[in-house]
């Protein structure tokens, strides 16, 4: 049942895609990034939806009131799942930026999609110029009231394993001085990494307390990040109830 449970999904997935990505491409012409990140958002609560009422599959947030008020600030979150991918998008204020790989910008149709909504595509495999690029692309769009969405560990990782912490995005808080916001979950014991399989559960999300990098390098912003996320998984479910 939950494998034909999760292809439904996968075929509804795909529909919202193309349903979702096509009014971004139509409304591009008339519109800009604000209406574009509206749409993707009404994406990734359409898919929250459906994987509740689909696969069962819900949510549960812890510390949502730490938020800031406003935009202008990073999330930074952990990665196991594609679930936050999408949930992310859905649950966070509107107005994201999110980092990701240069290499999403050419899939067919969403690749378009997502360079329209005027996100920060970095090539990996350049270095420093692409740390440069986030650093002027990511300052641009926080000065703009955006919300920068970054997975330090860069690609997802297996429940009980944690990846290395790049520095990008806490370079950037240090940089811009504008806050940090940890985000914790357990994802991946429901939807696995790289897994097709969603499980019925509870995927439980902690919003952690902003922190300020003022006074601190990135290195030691990356170090509290890294260490709060971590830990606060830890304590987490880490298997599904049978």
């Amino acid at each position: 049942m939950v494998t034909i449970r999760s292809l439904i999904y996968f075929l509804f997935l795909g529909l919202t895609v193309f349903v979702y990505a096509g009014a971004i491409i139509l409304l591009a012409p008339f519109s800009n990034h604000l209406t574009a990140s509206r749409i993707a958002t009404a994406w990734g609560r359409v898919n929250i939806s459906l994987l509740r009422y689909i696969c069962g599959l819900g949510y549960e947030i812890e510390g949502w009131e730490r938020l800031p008020p406003a935009g202008g600030y990073i999330i930074m979150a952990k990665h196991q799942s594609a679930w936050e991918t999408i949930a992310l998008r859905g649950l966070l204020p509107f107005n994201q930026a999110w980092i990701l790989k240069k290499e999403l910008l050419s899939v067919p149709f969403f690749g378009l999609a997502l360079k329209l909504s005027k996100q920060i595509a970095i090539d990996r495999k350049a270095g420093k110029r692409a740390l440069k690029e986030l650093l002027i692309q990511g300052r641009d769009y926080l000065e703009q009231g955006r919300i920068v969405v970054v997975f330090p560990e860069g690609t997802r990782v297996k429940v009980g394993h944690s990846g290395k912490y790049n520095i990008g995005g806490s370079m950037l808080a240090e940089k811009t001085g504008c806050l940090v916001v940890p985000v914790a979950h357990n994802a991946g014991v429901y939807w696995p990494k790289n897994g097709f399989r969603k499980y019925p559960g509870i995927v439980q999300v902690v919003i952690g307390e902003p922190i300020s990098p003022v006074g601190l390098s990135a290195s030691e912003i990356n170090t509290l990040v890294s260490t709060w996320i971590e830990s606060s998984v830890h304590q987490l479910p880490s298997k599904r109830i049978q």
